[in-house]
């Protein structure tokens, strides 16, 4: 199990960027969180197993149809053991 902190830059607000990464998240049995962020990005908190996270890592590069991902940056962090993925709806 890893953790990792993941920022993706672009046009990634206001195109189902959040709801499409729960969605996948949900799939992959990847847990932690989605947020957008007051730069314009969005943050992710993400948890699971080598396989899990390198799968939501491809669709974090690429996003859902409308979204234009320009960078992704990626640090590993601390476990948290989170149950579920959650979408955070207020930026912080």
């Amino acid at each position: 199990m890893k953790n990792l902190h993941i920022h993706i830059s672009g046009k990634v607000q206001g195109v189902f960027f959040r709801a499409s990464t729960k969605a996948t998240a949900d799939f992959l049995g990847v847990r932690g969180w989605v947020k957008n962020v007051p730069d314009g990005g969005v943050a992710i908190e993400a948890e699971g197993d080598e396989f899990a996270l390198g799968e939501f890592l491809s669709f974090c590069k690429r996003g859902p149809d409308d979204a234009v991902v320009e960078k992704v940056t990626i640090d590993e962090g601390q476990l948290k053991n989170y149950r579920n993925f959650e979408l955070l709806k207020k930026p912080s």
